[in-house]
């Protein structure tokens, strides 16, 4: 995710949404001001979390949302750093 997504605790609010609908994976702010996110879950719940990430929580303000599939690794929980 880029635009103003850094600072406003975005990735603490990805955690929660992700937990919310049963989503695994991680959040992490990137060197060059951007989110980067991985979800693992049901193709409704990485849908939701990617509709999610298009607004973000409160303060955030989202220029754009760059997805790409990829096989399912198995991660549990839901990290963020």
């Amino acid at each position: 995710m880029s635009g103003r997504v850094q600072g406003v605790g975005f990735r603490a609010a990805c955690r929660s949404e992700a937990l919310r609908h049963g989503v695994a994976g991680y959040a992490y702010n990137a060197a060059d001001g951007s989110v980067e996110a991985a979800f693992e879950g049901t193709p409704e719940a990485v849908r939701a979390m990617l509709t999610w990430c298009a607004h973000g929580p409160p303060g955030a303000e989202v220029r754009a949302v760059e997805a790409t599939e990829e096989v399912a690794v198995g991660v549990s929980g839901f990290r963020i750093g």
